[in-house]
């Protein structure tokens, strides 16, 4: 309450309203009562302004940006920035401002009165973790009390939950069984699974060793619910032991998880075929083996050892006539012409062909030529020859 002059000149005071009161007599002027004044002193907390003549730059978002992924569990994040500059005396503070938006309307997260850090640089640490799936801006401002800087650009992150895909277990066929089938069929246990997992594939790699050196086939498919099943799509060698694992895969983001643990099992022993082996050129029936790899194994035993290219031609010749005079589907069947890089005098060196696809009829050429049969492709505009 101001203290006024009234038309006698008299001054009113203020009367206590108790003992306990405390009577302030306040300065009387023309205009009126005279209040507190704010400090021209720069550094003053209540210095006026904002104070002209001062600039601060804008602080630079340095970590996280350019939307880079962050997974859910490497939270709580830290934002760093480059710090601001001023020319003017007084000390700088940051605010901190996340938001789902770039319009910054959806604010999760604010702090004010954050002190520079030393080197340049300022880092905070937000207190919780940011929800899931979304996408984050953030920026700062810096601020000394007076005068105001403009904001940062903008940078943004995004918040993921990782797609983590455990190894899958190996149930058949394992412990070095012998099979009673040429073509095995494998069982798998699902692999487990976290994360927006989409749809899983596997793939499957079989060697003749455990180091996987040498693969014989490699094989992807679709995972089947509950367990999956896989029946090898063409003959192994007979008599053989083999070693294979499997891995699954994510097929949106092909995220993988590990191989399993190898497994081994043992092919059956082979059946002589009709007709015998034979010496080179001797056909493998009638009565012929009912499948083409039976033929392929035939024409194989009538030589020993590594063939000359002259010999895995003939025994090319001798595979496709036991194969069209056995009537296998398909056909009719012939020897595939290649003049150019590796050939055996024209023709490919481990290839049976038909008008319209190829087979695979010997593998591991490294000395040992070792007879199978598998799909390998349409034969496009190469020439089979048929015999």
């Amino acid at each position: 309450m101001c203290v006024t002059r009234d038309g006698r000149g008299e001054i009113q005071a203020m009367k206590k309203a108790s003992i306990l009161s405390v009577v302030s007599l306040l300065f009387v002027t023309a205009g009126g009562c005279v209040g507190a004044e704010k400090s021209s002193n720069p550094l003053s907390p209540s210095v006026a302004g904002p104070i002209p003549g001062v600039n601060i730059t804008p602080p630079t978002p340095l970590e996280p940006r350019d939307g880079v992924g962050i997974a859910v569990d490497e939270q709580p994040l830290t934002l760093l920035l480059q710090n601001a500059e001023t020319n003017g005396e007084r000390p700088l503070r940051y605010v901190f401002e996340v938001a789902t938006d770039t319009g910054f309307t959806n604010k999760v997260f604010t702090r004010e009165g954050i002190a520079p850090g030393d080197g340049g640089r300022t880092a905070l640490r937000l207190p919780d973790p940011l929800a899931s799936g979304r996408t984050y801006y953030w920026r700062a401002q810096a601020l000394d009390g007076a005068n105001t800087g403009p904001p940062s650009p903008v940078a943004h992150f995004r918040i993921f939950t990782p797609i983590v895909i455990e190894r899958p277990t190996l149930e058949s066929p394992v412990n070095n069984v012998q099979i009673a089938s040429l073509q095995p069929e494998f069982e798998i246990g699902n692999a487990p699974r976290s994360g927006p997992v989409g749809s899983v594939n596997y793939v499957l790699e079989l060697s003749d060793s455990e180091s996987f050196g040498n693969k014989i086939a490699v094989w992807r498919f679709a995972e089947q619910s509950g367990q999956t099943r896989f029946e090898a799509p063409h003959d192994l060698v007979s008599d053989q032991q083999f070693f294979w694992h499997v891995r699954a895969f994510e097929t949106n983001t092909n995220a993988s998880g590990p191989w399993s643990d190898t497994e081994v099992f043992r092919t059956p022993a082979s059946t002589p075929s009709p007709g015998g082996g034979g010496t080179p050129g001797t056909p493998c029936g009638p009565p012929y083996p009912n499948q083409p790899f039976g033929i392929v194994q035939c024409r194989r035993s009538q030589y020993d050892g590594l063939m000359s290219r002259s010999e895995t031609v003939s025994f090319l010749r001798g595979v496709a006539t036991d194969l069209n005079a056995a009537g296998i589907s398909e056909g009719p069947f012939g020897i595939l012409k290649k003049s150019s890089g590796n050939n055996c005098g024209g023709y490919a060196c481990d290839i049976i062909c038909s008008s319209s696809k190829v087979w695979d009829v010997l593998i591991d050429w490294n000395g040992r030529q070792t007879p199978t049969w598998g799909y390998a492709g349409p034969t496009g505009s190469k020439v089979c020859e048929i015999q």
